[in-house]
């Protein structure tokens, strides 16, 4: 039992009167306490209302880390290394490149969230109100992407307190212990499916996702456009130019691949171009697609659907400072993939 005691001054003596509470200045409060929890998991969570003593049962479990942040430095920066930042940012869904190169207090609610998630994933972590201060796109996409992360590294013994129920499928624990009704529940509670719609668009649509494109705003006014949806809200957008080429006929590449912050970490970039990839291959087209993005590209290796090219993880030297692939000129290795979805396995 926990109990605190305050000093009864003439307002509390007024208030309380008014509402005929007899009150002492004693307050108390017995603590949820949970049992048989297994010794060994990946994920566990501590859900109920605010009040009902997630936080006291959260300290059980440890301290929550508090992240310093150099306000003279990006995001970025602020990790062991390059390929531990690259997975750390990308398991939370912050896969914006121009935005790891921002300072932590410049970044809006939603990438603070997710930067500040990145640096306390750990064997162990405990985290407290959890999404409780970003919305609840944000909170579904971030949670499907920690949940992956989790698994993946099979990191060990994680709690989060929260008071959102909308959330618990998306991250699929191990367990929850709801301090409300005091009752904890194990197993899978499997994610549930997204539900997206493609839909053909005009070039203009573009202006809605230009300036979270990682490398150009530009968009080429010729290209054929899509726009994505998930439950009437827009969420990604990927277009598609012709390929010209003396040896095939009906080839295409991709030509811009952007979801908004809100819903990354989700899939749904590879998605969505899979889903063009789908198109132009019922209508007798080949596609083709490159992208520097590790996350993308490290997707495309490793499925089935997507067959690397000759020029897969070479540096391009021969576009021209004009050219559409003039980024290539910057000596990075690209990801270079043709799409050929389930007939590749036929």
């Amino acid at each position: 039992m926990k109990r605190s005691i305050v000093e009864i001054t003439e307002i509390d003596a007024d208030v309380f009167s008014k509402f005929d509470y007899q009150f002492d200045g004693t307050s108390e409060f017995v603590p949820p306490v949970i049992h048989d929890i297994p010794k060994e998991y990946n994920l566990g969570v501590i859900y109920g209302s605010s009040g009902s003593g997630k936080s006291t049962l959260l300290e059980g479990f440890g301290t929550e880390e508090k992240i310093q942040w150099n306000d003279n430095q990006s995001v970025v920066s602020h990790f062991d290394n390059t390929d531990d930042a690259i997975e750390r940012l990308s398991a939370v869904g912050l896969n914006s490149i121009p935005t790891w190169g921002k300072p932590r207090k410049v970044l809006s609610t939603g990438e603070g969230f997710r930067a500040d998630m990145a640096r306390k994933l750990k064997d162990n972590a405990v985290i407290d109100e959890f999404t409780s201060v970003v919305n609840r796109e944000t909170a579904k996409s971030c949670s499907v992407a920690l949940s992956k992360h989790i698994k993946k590294r099979d990191l060990k013994n994680i709690v989060l307190a929260t008071c959102h129920d909308d959330i618990l499928e998306w991250l699929d624990p191990d367990w929850v212990y709801n301090t409300d009704t005091r009752e904890i529940s194990r197993g899978s509670l499997r994610q549930p499916d997204i539900h997206l719609e493609i839909l053909p668009c005009s070039y203009k649509a573009w202006s809605l996702f230009s300036r979270h494109h990682y490398l150009s705003e530009d968009i080429n006014k010729s290209s054929r456009c899509w726009i994505c949806t998930w439950n009437g809200i827009a969420v990604g957008f990927v277009s598609a130019l012709p390929q010209p080429s003396g040896t095939m006929k009906n080839a295409w590449r991709g030509h811009r691949t952007v979801v908004l912050p809100d819903f990354q970490g989700m899939g749904i970039g590879v998605r969505i171009s899979e889903a063009v990839g789908e198109v132009l291959l019922e209508n007798g087209c080949r596609y083709f697609s490159k992208t520097i993005h590790p996350k993308m590209g490290a997707y495309r290796e490793n499925s089935s659907k997507w067959k690397p090219t000759s020029k897969n993880r070479k540096i391009r030297r021969d576009y021209g400072e004009h050219s559409n692939f003039a980024w290539e000129t910057r000596k990075v290795a690209s990801f270079s993939h043709e799409y050929i979805g389930d007939h590749g396995n036929n």
